[in-house]
């Protein structure tokens, strides 16, 4: 499906595309903040089980070895992105744009308000207004949400705060390396049964997609971005809860020929790549909260299931 709409619907749905350059924002003083170790080290990139989808390329699994670097323990807050709008003035693509993609089951608003559906993913609303500031679109706003990942951030946006806040987007590799948490070729972040004991271990949907969540993990959209415990290397919520964008350019074939050591991804390409799935994913349809899982998008694509975490050099 174009753009995996099913996933985080491309920009094109909604509003028209366009290449975005990504201004000098002053770096706020200080060291980074919220930011963990990783250790450097080597690991099996990709799906040893066979599950993932073949347009998305996670096979052949192969070795990557990658230097010590940090990552934000937490995806990039509501709190956190507001601070940065207000130091900058930075205006996000959603914003510009005046419109962007809302799930079904959370629009409460008036029906006026929403420009189209997705084609083939109709649970996807294209709705006027919707922003990070109002996440549902007019009448919504992140009031008891700062906690919560921002979304309807693009990938310009996330490259935009990562250069203020004195970070950097982790690359795809680093991603999946920290995602891991110290756990080679395991299913998930934390082993590989999906509910161990019976637990849920992130935010994803359960019940019947996408007309019925039975919301067992406590949410049908967003959850703090401490929701559940951290991986070994002390990251929440790198399944479920909100697609992270990625440094990388995207390409299906890419870990056929790609380096060994500290990739960076290709050179040039139409989509970056994002990771970790999001509250909408289930095996029925989506089941890339595998923590081999990939997936991507336009980088002036914005919705309510899309936001990001950063990096930085060791």
């Amino acid at each position: 499906m174009e753009g995996h709409a099913c996933c985080a619907p491309a920009a094109t749905t909604a509003a028209p595309l366009r290449t975005r350059t990504v201004t000098a924002i002053r770096p706020q003083g200080g060291r980074p903040r919220g930011q963990v170790p990783v250790p450097a080290g080597t690991f099996a990139m990709g799906d040893p089980f066979g599950e993932g989808y073949p347009a998305d390329g996670e096979t052949p699994v192969h070795e990557v070895r990658l230097p010590a670097f940090r990552m934000d323990a937490t995806a990039v807050t509501n709190a956190q992105f507001a601070t940065f709008v207000k130091d900058t003035g930075h205006v996000t693509e959603a914003e510009e744009f005046g419109v962007s993609a809302v799930f079904h089951l959370a629009f409460g608003g008036d029906r006026r308000d929403v420009v189209n559906q997705v084609p083939g993913a109709p649970w996807w609303l294209a709705v006027k207004g919707a922003s990070w500031r109002r996440p549902e679109g007019a009448g919504s706003d992140v009031a008891g949400r700062q906690n919560h990942p921002v979304v309807h951030v693009s990938w310009y946006d996330a490259q935009a705060y990562a250069a203020w806040a004195g970070k950097r987007l982790p690359s795809e590799a680093e991603w999946e390396y920290a995602a891991r948490g110290g756990l080679p070729g395991r299913r998930f972040a934390w082993g590989d049964e999906l509910t161990p004991r019976g637990r849920w271990m992130c935010n994803i949907w359960q019940g019947t997609f996408p007309t019925e969540n039975t919301r067992d993990d406590g949410h049908l959209t967003t959850a703090p971005a401490k929701s559940f415990t951290p991986n070994g290397y002390g990251l929440s919520c790198v399944a479920g809860n909100v697609w992270e964008w990625c440094a990388d350019w995207f390409a299906p074939d890419y870990y056929a020929h790609a380096p060994a050591d500290d990739p960076r991804g290709p050179d040039a390409g139409v989509q970056r790549v994002m990771r970790g799935g999001s509250y909408l994913c289930h095996d029925s349809y989506c089941n890339r909260y595998r923590v081999a899982a990939r997936s991507s998008n336009t980088p002036e694509s914005t919705s309510a299931n899309t936001g990001f975490r950063c990096a930085g050099d060791a």
